[in-house]
């Protein structure tokens, strides 16, 4: 059987086919129903969010926080990301900057923010990568002097806490992901975390053509209740499910810690993780074998392992000529050795030693 870099974590078939049998009842399917009610109680409560509206998907979540804040100008964000972060600034006729990254952890470089601020920069779109935390009071310090808006891509961090509080409510608002392959999903599914109430009214417009006013043209990007209930259904097992990621985690930290050319992370100290990802750091002259030849030997296999995030957003195609993309060495140099090892909550403890040891072996002295 094949080993995939990720597999979606599910409850039971009863317990989900008690969460949807009133929805026979009801015909209620879609417009905020009870289920979606529910689920977003439920989030605000789980993720200490002052105020959470549900999408469809975090990319249109993303977009929806975007148009909601009227911003213009340029947006200070990293090219080590999914596609969806920047293609969510382009869509909406803002221009991304790139910045760089810290090798520590992957995620934005604080020190390189200030020297990018023009007069048309509006705000700061840093990524939280791999369930590590990007340096918040840093970031907010420097947005507070030239005051631009902080909106984080927090899809990998769902259920982190920092000092025992949620790590999705920093900045102005944090986007969040429940794609089927995220530690917590709702099939696709997405929300928005934030500060400001007068906010509330303006994403539910964003995601429902504008409410019945039209003052704004919104879209259609509204969670349905299967979605929702699958997302209540998965919120009652989530910390079971994190246990389990996290005995994943520590076995391939005990077996592939130490090993010359290969770096892996520990979760940070003050951290409470969600074992999201396990990526590890191919370094060609010390390892012996590149990154891609890693991949391809698992592959051979039957375990897929993936490049994420490769290339950078910055060298995408659709931007080539139209955007800069900056100077980002770190970043470069990360995409062209990072591999996410598979990493799901049922992964076997066998399979995972396996993994380890075609790594180990692949290495050339």
């Amino acid at each position: 059987m094949s080993i995939n870099v990720a597999r979606s974590s599910m409850p039971s078939f009863e317990d989900y086919c008690d969460e949807i049998r009133p929805l026979w009842e009801s015909r209620w399917l879609t417009n905020q129903g009870l289920k979606h009610q529910a689920l977003e109680e439920a989030l605000k409560s789980f993720l200490d969010a002052p105020y959470l509206t549900l999408f469809v998907n975090g990319h249109q979540a993303l977009e929806g926080i975007l148009r909601a804040m009227d911003l213009e100008g340029e947006v200070i964000t990293t090219p080590f990301t999914y596609a969806s972060t920047t293609h969510a600034i382009t869509r909406i006729g803002l221009t991304p900057v790139f910045c760089d990254i810290r090798p520590d952890n992957l995620t934005l470089d604080p020190t390189l923010i200030e020297s990018l601020i023009t007069d048309k920069t509006c705000a700061i779109l840093p990524v939280h990568v791999y369930g590590n935390l990007c340096d918040v009071e840093a970031i907010s310090e420097i947005a507070g002097r030239y005051q631009l808006k902080v909106i984080y891509d927090a899809a990998h961090v769902f259920g982190v806490r920092k000092g025992g509080e949620g790590v999705a409510s920093y900045g102005d608002a944090s986007m969040l992901s429940f794609h089927a392959t995220k530690v917590f999903h709702t099939i696709e599914g997405g929300a928005v975390i934030y500060h400001d109430p007068a906010l509330a009214d303006r994403l539910n417009a964003e995601k429902c053509f504008g409410l019945d006013d039209f003052e704004y043209t919104g879209g259609n990007s509204k969670m349905n209740e299967f979605q929702a209930a699958m997302g209540l259904c998965n919120l009652r097992i989530i910390l079971d499910e994190i246990d389990k990621r996290a005995t994943v985690a520590e076995r391939y930290m005990q077996n592939l810690k130490g090993v010359e050319g290969l770096t892996c992370w520990a979760p940070e100290q003050d951290l409470t993780p969600n074992y999201a990802y396990f990526p590890v750091l191919f370094e060609t002259e010390r390892f012996g074998r590149s990154r891609d030849e890693v991949s391809d030997l698992l592959a051979q296999e039957d375990i897929y392992a993936r490049k994420y995030f490769y290339p950078l957003t910055s060298a995408f195609p659709c931007y080539v000529g139209k955007i800069d993309p900056g100077h980002t060495p770190v970043a470069e140099k990360t995409a062209a050795e990072v591999l996410c090892l598979p990493m799901y909550a049922d992964l076997d403890i066998y399979d995972v030693d396996r993994i380890c040891d075609l790594i180990i072996h692949a290495r050339r002295s």
